[in-house]
């Protein structure tokens, strides 16, 4: 295991162990592997992997401590950012990853897989697609709030059991205000959590579900 991610993961989440260590160490020889053949981490930021993708999914997880049998959905997955680190954080949370790109789908089962992770599943699916229930959308600058909205309203339970009511958690900067004036939501500025120049004029967004 490199000192280097184990360090800034623990630097933040103090509470990690060995098994989930030695899950984030293996994501990066993984994530490096595949994206030399399937490229879903832009090239110039691949050797970012702990700080802008795996650190910043993990955001979440300062927020939010998701409880046993949660199910979460996240939209547009990607190479898996950010239900994989979740996963990792939350082995008895389900996380279902759904891309409409298929070679992307190939990349999250690849590491789900890699490092033996029970509570995800992958699927390639347009997400207005799914027929399932969950208590949490995340997902990381997909699209409008109002459009990930009304893809996923339909999919969120009406009865909540976590600290906070379901609703969605999205990663995202830009016009924050501008973009969630007609939607319920509190704003959290990755600043607050982490001290990397990265997560300036980067925030999480909690909206919570109304029936």
């Amino acid at each position: 295991m490199s000192d280097e991610p184990s360090a800034i993961l623990i630097k933040y989440f103090k509470g990690l162990t060995e098994q989930q260590l030695q899950h984030f160490a293996q994501l990066n020889e993984l994530y490096h592997s595949w994206n030399d053949m399937i490229n879903v981490i832009s090239r110039k930021d691949i050797d970012n992997l702990y700080v802008h993708h795996i650190l910043h999914s993990m955001s979440i997880a300062k927020y939010i401590q998701f409880k046993k049998n949660t199910r979460v959905l996240d939209v547009g997955t990607g190479g898996g950012f950010p239900g994989i680190p979740l996963a990792i954080l939350f082995p008895e949370t389900d996380f279902f990853l759904v891309d409409s790109i298929a070679k992307k789908i190939k990349v999250v089962d690849a590491v789900a897989t890699g490092i033996k992770l029970k509570n995800v599943t992958a699927r390639q699916a347009r997400v207005e697609e799914l027929n399932i229930n969950f208590d949490f959308i995340v997902s990381r600058a997909v699209a409008e709030f109002s459009q990930i909205y009304k893809w996923t309203r339909p999919l969120i339970s009406s009865r909540s059991y976590n600290e906070k009511q379901n609703g969605w958690l999205l990663l995202k900067g830009g016009d924050i205000d501008t973009e969630m004036k007609k939607f319920p939501y509190e704003k959290i500025p990755l600043e607050t959590y982490f001290e990397e120049e990265f997560f300036k004029n980067k925030f999480l967004i909690y909206s919570k579900f109304k029936k």
